[in-house]
C-alpha cells in the first residue's frame, strides 16, 4: 500500500495540504500577472498545531521562487497588549533598509502620522488620533507595496495580533482591489473576543475566497508520514496508534515521530504501540513541564526567562533576566535546543527584533509560561522591565511586563505607567494606555496624585469609551488634587464626553455648577463660555431662560482680550444668527473674536482647551450672514489641520460636512456633494447617530435636493436613518426642513407639511426666527399655495419680515422668490424681478439661478431663462437647468 507525500522540499505539517497549497499558487500566479493585478486576501484557520505556521512557510518558498517580496510577521501570547507590535515586525525591516530621508519620502505626509506607530520617528506633543494613524498606516504601505511588486504579506498567529495591527489590517484588507499585494492571515478559530474580534471576523469577512479550514490528518495520511519518517518498516498497529494518541494533529504528530526516531530501542510495531501515549504527553503541557524540570534548575529558569520576554529571546538578555551566569546561559541555549524547545528563528523571516532564540512552536512557549510559579512569573517580569527600561527603550515597552507586577504602592511604579501611558497615546494607542492607568490605579497612587490618574484615564478613554470616561472624571473631581487649570479642563472634559453621550443637558448643568464655585475672573468666564456652547448647541428646549440675554450682556463687555472672551464673543455672534438679529451686528460681533482676522493662538481647530465646536459656531454664522468667503477659509482651514495632524475621524468627517456646507450655499453643488460624501464616509467608521453623521447625513440630502436628484436623496436618508428621532444638538441645515422639503420633493406632501409644522415649533421654543438657517416658513408657504392660500401668503410675508430684519441679501432674496411664486401676472413679475436684484448680489449662486429662470418663466424673458441656465449649469443644478431648458425648446409665449 502506498501513501500520499507531500512534495518535496516541503515539511511534513503539509501532508493532505494540497488543495490549501494550491490556492495559494493560484493566488501567487495572480499576483504575478502584471503590476496592475488586483490585490487578494487568504484566511487560514486551524486549531493550535494544525500546520498554519508550515503553510505559511509553503507559501513563502513559492512566492520567493517567484521573486515576489516577502514580508512576515506573528502575533504572540504574551505580547497581545503592545500596540502596532505584528505591524512593525511586518514593515520595519523594509523602513529599516531605506536611509531617513528615504523613509520620508516614501511615506510623505505621513511620515509624522505613521512613524511613531512603526519606531521610526519621534512622536510629536498631541495625542495622536487613532483613525488618522490608522490611515496613516495604510498609505505607508500602500506607497511601499508600489515600490516593492509582487508583495506577498504573511501575518501568524493572528488570533494573537494586537488590536492595533488588526484594525490596520481590517482596513488595508477593504482597498486590495487596486493595490497587487498578496495577503494571507493564519490565524485559530475562536478564542478572540471583543474589539480584536471584531477586526478578525471583519478581516474573514473582505477574503474574496473560502477560508481555508486546516483539519486534522486522516489515519492514512498519519501512516504515510510515520512510514516517511521512522521508515517503511512501521507496521499498520503502530500508525493507527501514533493517529490514535495525536489525534491526528500534524505538529504533535512529527514532535511525537522526532522522539521515536531519537529512541532507538524503540521499533515501530504493534509491540511498542503502548509507549507512544507517555512519550507523547512528555511533548506538551504537564509531561513538557516535567522533561523540563529534569534538565535542571538552570534550563528551567531560562527556558522561564526566554517565555517571560516573549520576542527578541537573546542569550544575554535571558542571562539577565534568569540571574544565571553568560556560560551557564550558552550551555542552557545548547540543551534546550536540543530537546526541541527552542530553536534559532528561521532567517529568512527577517522580522525585526526578532533575537537569536525562539520556541520551536507557539505550543510550547504557552506551556512554559502557563508552567511558571506566581511569584517567579510577577519578578520576572519586574526584572524584564527594568532591563528594558535600562536599554533606554522607553516606559511604553517595559510597560507590558509592569502589567504583570503585584500592586506594591509603589510610586515609581505608578509614575512609569503614567509616562507609558502618555507615549502610548502619542502613538495612537489609548486603549494600551487605558490597561495602563487601570493598572496604575490599582497599585495605588498616592491620595495627592490620585485624582490626576483618574483624569488622565478619563481622557484616554474619551474618544473611545464616552461612558466610561464621565464615571472616570466625576470621580477624579469629587477627590482632593485637582485644582486650579487642571480642575477647569478636567469639567470641560466631563462636559465633552456627557455631549459625545447624548448627555448635554447633564453637560450643562454639570459647567454651571462649577462655574458657580469660581470667583470672577478667566476661569468663571471660560465656564460660562462652555456652558453657552452647550446650551447653545442644544436643538431641545431652552435649558436656561433669559440665557441669550445674559449672553449678550456678557459679551458686551468683552474686549477679545484672551480666549475666554473671544468665545464669549462667537457664542453671542452665533447666537445672535440663529435668532435672526441684524447681520451686520453678527458679523461684528465675530470678527472681535478674531486677531487681524484670523484665529487666536490657543484657539485653533487641534487645540484641546476648546475644541472644535466653538469654531464651527464661528464660520457657521459666518456663513449665514452671507461672508461666505470668511466661513470657507475657516472651514478649509480646519480640513488641513486635520489632514495634517492626521485626525481622520470625526474631526475630519465635521471638516469635510461643514466645507460642503459652505460649498452648498456659495452655489458649487458638485463639489458639496464630492465633500459630503467624504464626510459620511468618515462619519460611518466613527459611529451612525453622533451629531457628526447627522450633520453628513442632513448636508448631503439638502445639496442632492437642490441638484434635483430627488430619487438618489430619498436613498440616501432611506440607507443612513435620516428622519425623526432628531439628535439632541443642533444640525446645520435645519434636518426638520430638509426632511420636510425631501418628502415633499417625493410626492409625501402631507407628511411634509407636518415635518415643516414640527420645524415651525421647535424653531418658536429655541427663538430660531433666521429664515436662511432654518426656512421652514417659505417651504411651508409654497407647499399650501393650493390647499391654504391665505395662510401661505401670511406665511411667505411673515419670512419676509424676518428676512428685512437680518438683513443679507440671501434672506431678502429668498423672501421675495416665495413670495412672488404664491403670486400671478405683473405682481409676480415684479416680486421675480425683486428677488433677482437681491439674490445677483448674494454669494449664493444657487439661489440666484433658480430667481433668474422663475423671472425668465414669469416675465417670459429668454435672455432672462438663458442666464439662469447658464447659472444653473455653472452651479451643477441638473434639474433646475433641465427645467429652463425645456421652457426655452417649448418657446411658447416667450421674448
Amino acid at each position: 500500500m502506498t501513501e500520499d507525500r507531500p512534495p518535496e522540499a516541503t515539511s511534513a505539517s503539509l501532508w493532505e495540504r494540497d488543495e490549501e497549497v494550491a490556492g495559494v499558487v493560484e493566488a501567487i500566479d495572480a499576483l504575478c500577472v502584471d503590476q496592475s493585478s488586483s490585490g487578494s486576501l487568504l484566511v487560514v484557520r486551524g486549531e493550535a498545531g494544525f500546520g498554519k505556521t508550515a503553510l505559511l512557510a509553503e507559501t513563502r518558498r513559492i512566492a520567493e521562487e517567484r521573486n515576489c517580496v516577502v514580508w512576515q510577521a506573528r502575533g504572540g501570547e504574551t505580547l497581545k497588549s503592545v500596540p502596532f507590535n505584528v505591524v512593525r515586525q511586518l514593515l520595519q525591516p523594509a523602513l529599516l533598509s531605506l536611509m531617513p530621508e528615504e523613509a520620508r519620502e516614501y511615506l510623505g505626509d505621513w511620515y509624522d502620522i505613521a512613524g511613531p506607530a512603526l519606531g521610526i520617528a519621534e512622536p510629536g506633543e498631541r495625542q495622536a488620533d487613532p483613525q488618522g494613524v490608522c490611515d496613516g498606516l495604510v498609505a505607508a504601505v500602500r506607497r511601499l507595496a508600489k515600490r516593492e511588486w509582487p508583495l506577498v504579506l504573511l501575518i501568524d498567529d493572528a488570533h494573537w495580533a494586537d488590536q492595533e495591527t488588526l484594525r490596520w489590517l481590517a482596513a488595508f484588507a477593504e482597498r486590495l482591489d487596486d493595490l497587487s499585494v498578496l495577503v494571507v492571515v493564519a490565524r485559530r478559530p475562536g478564542e478572540v473576543t471583543g474589539e480584536r474580534g471584531r477586526y478578525l471576523d471583519a478581516i474573514a469577512a473582505l477574503t474574496g475566497h473560502p477560508v481555508a479550514q486546516l483539519s486534522a490528518l486522516t489515519p492514512r495520511a498519519t501512516a504515510g508520514l510515520t512510514r516517511a519518517t521512522v521508515g517503511p518498516h512501521a507496521d499498520d498497529a503502530f500508525c493507527r496508534e501514533v493517529w490514535a494518541v495525536t489525534g491526528g494533529n500534524p505538529y504533535e504528530t512529527v514532535e511525537l515521530l522526532a522522539k521515536v526516531v531519537q529512541d532507538s530501542q524503540l521499533d515501530p510495531v504493534e509491540a511498542s504501540a503502548a509507549e507512544l501515549r507517555a512519550l507523547n504527553r512528555s511533548s506538551r503541557g504537564g509531561g513538557l513541564v516535567a522533561r523540563l524540570d529534569g534538565l535542571g534548575t538552570e534550563a528551567t529558569r531560562f527556558a522561564w526567562a526566554a517565555a517571560i520576554l516573549g520576542t527578541g529571546i537573546s542569550v544575554k538578555l535571558v542571562a539577565r533576566l534568569a540571574t544565571i551566569t553568560s556560560d551557564e546561559a550558552d550551555r542552557c541555549a545548547e540543551l534546550l535546543r536540543s530537546e526541541r524547545i527552542l530553536t534559532a528563528p528561521d532567517p529568512a523571516a527577517s522580522q525585526a527584533d526578532v533575537g537569536e532564540l525562539e520556541f520551536v512552536h507557539p505550543l510550547i512557549a504557552s506551556a512554559v509560561y502557563d508552567s511558571i510559579p506566581g511569584g517567579w512569573r510577577t519578578a520576572m517580569h519586574g526584572i524584564a522591565a527594568q532591563v528594558v527600561t535600562d536599554s533606554g527603550r522607553g516606559a511604553a515597552a517595559a510597560s507590558r511586563h509592569l502589567l504583570q507586577v503585584h500592586p506594591e504602592e509603589d510610586q515609581e511604579l505608578v509614575e512609569q505607567l503614567r509616562e507609558a501611558a502618555r507615549e502610548h497615546l502619542s502613538i495612537g494607542a489609548p486603549d494600551a494606555a487605558r490597561r495602563c492607568l487601570e493598572r496604575a490605579l490599582v497599585e495605588p497612587p498616592l491620595a495627592e496624585t490620585h485624582a490626576s490618574v483618574l483624569y488622565e484615564l478619563g481622557c484616554a478613554t474619551l474618544l473611545t469609551a464616552p461612558a466610561t470616561t464621565i464615571g472616570h472624571i466625576q470621580s477624579a473631581l469629587a477627590m482632593p488634587g485637582l485644582d486650579g487649570h487642571a480642575r477647569v479642563d478636567a469639567v470641560f472634559r466631563l462636559s465633552q464626553a456627557l455631549l459625545h453621550n447624548d448627555q448635554l443637558e447633564e453637560a450643562v448643568r454639570t459647567v454651571e455648577a462649577e462655574a458657580a464655585r469660581h470667583e470672577p475672573g478667566t476661569a468663571r468666564m471660560r465656564l460660562q463660555a462652555v456652558q453657552y456652547m452647550w446650551e447653545g448647541l442644544h436643538a431641545g428646549e431652552g435649558t436656561s431662560p433669559g440665557r441669550s440675554e445674559r449672553l449678550a450682556e456678557l459679551a458686551a463687555t468683552c474686549t477679545g482680550r484672551d480666549n475666554s472672551e473671544r468665545a464669549l464673543l462667537i457664542l453671542r455672534g452665533f447666537d445672535a444668527m440663529t435668532h435672526g438679529e441684524n447681520a451686520e451686528e453678527v458679523v461684528e460681533v465675530c470678527d472681535r473674536a478674531l486677531v487681524n482676522g484670523r484665529l487666536a493662538p490657543g484657539l485653533g481647530w487641534t487645540d484641546t482647551e476648546w475644541g472644535l465646536e466653538i469654531l464651527m459656531m464661528l464660520a457657521s454664522a459666518y456663513a449665514y450672514t452671507d461672508r461666505l468667503d470668511r466661513a470657507e477659509s475657516l472651514y478649509n482651514e480646519a480640513l488641513r489641520a486635520y489632514e495634517t495632524a492626521g485626525w481622520s475621524g470625526g474631526h475630519l468627517s465635521l471638516a469635510h460636512a461643514y466645507l460642503g456646507l459652505g460649498l452648498r450655499r456659495r452655489g458649487r453643488l458638485r463639489e458639496a456633494e464630492i465633500s459630503l460624501r467624504e464626510s459620511l464616509r468618515l462619519a460611518e467608521r466613527v459611529g451612525r447617530g453622533l451629531p457628526l453623521y447627522w450633520s453628513a447625513t442632513c448636508n448631503l440630502v439638502d445639496t442632492l435636493l437642490a441638484r434635483g436628484h430627488v430619487e438618489e436623496a430619498w436613498a440616501i436618508a432611506e440607507q443612513y436613518g435620516f428622519a425623526p428621532p432628531y439628535p439632541s444638538t443642533i444640525v446645520l441645515p435645519d434636518p426638520r426642513c430638509v426632511r420636510g422639503r425631501l418628502l415633499i420633493a417625493v410626492g409625501r406632501t402631507k407628511d411634509g407639511i407636518n415635518e415643516l409644522e414640527q420645524a415651525a415649533k421647535a424653531a418658536s421654543v429655541r427663538s430660531h426666527h433666521n429664515p436662511v438657517l432654518v426656512p421652514w416658513a417659505v417651504d411651508l408657504a409654497r407647499a399650501l399655495a393650493v390647499e391654504d392660500p391665505t395662510r401661505a401668503v401670511q406665511l411667505a410675508s411673515d419670512a419676509r419680515r424676518r428676512a428685512e430684519r437680518f438683513g443679507t441679501d440671501t434672506a431678502i432674496g429668498e423672501a421675495l422668490r416665495c413670495a412672488a411664486a404664491l403670486e400671478t401676472g405683473q405682481r409676480a413679475v415684479r416680486l421675480a424681478a425683486q428677488a433677482v436684484a437681491y439674490l445677483e448680489s448674494s454669494p449664493c449662486q444657487y439661489e440666484h439661478a433658480a430667481a433668474r429662470v422663475e423671472y425668465g418663466i414669469a416675465a417670459r424673458s429668454v435672455s432672462e431663462l438663458n442666464r439662469g441656465l447658464t447659472l444653473a449649469r455653472s452651479c451643477g443644478a441638473d434639474a433646475l437647468a433641465t427645467q429652463a431648458r425645456e421652457v426655452l425648446e417649448t418657446g411658447r409665449g416667450l421674448r
